[in-house]
């Protein structure tokens, strides 16, 4: 799981927050209900880590949400440029 910070992953983790916050869950519950090791759910919610799909599924469903609302608000300007792959190429 690359820790790369990106405003997409800053966005995505301040929704966790927010939904976990309101269900009264600490990190270390929802790790706990999701199987999700607790420095990773850290990792999502600082924006430090971008969550895979199916780690984003898990968190909703054990925050009682869907996974859309994990993602509202989620603009492609938000996500990092990919790096520029400079390696020769054969030809």
């Amino acid at each position: 799981m690359p820790r790369v910070a990106s405003p997409a992953a800053a966005h995505i983790g301040a929704h966790i927050i927010r939904y976990r916050a309101s269900t009264g869950r600490t990190q270390d519950d929802l790790a706990s209900h999701t199987g999700i090791d607790s420095s990773n759910i850290r990792a999502y919610e600082n924006g430090r880590a971008m969550p895979s799909v199916y780690t984003l599924v898990r968190i909703a469903d054990a925050l009682g949400v869907l996974p859309g609302d994990l993602l509202e608000g989620l603009e492609l300007d938000m996500f990092a440029a990919p790096p520029t792959d400079k390696r020769r190429r054969a030809g």
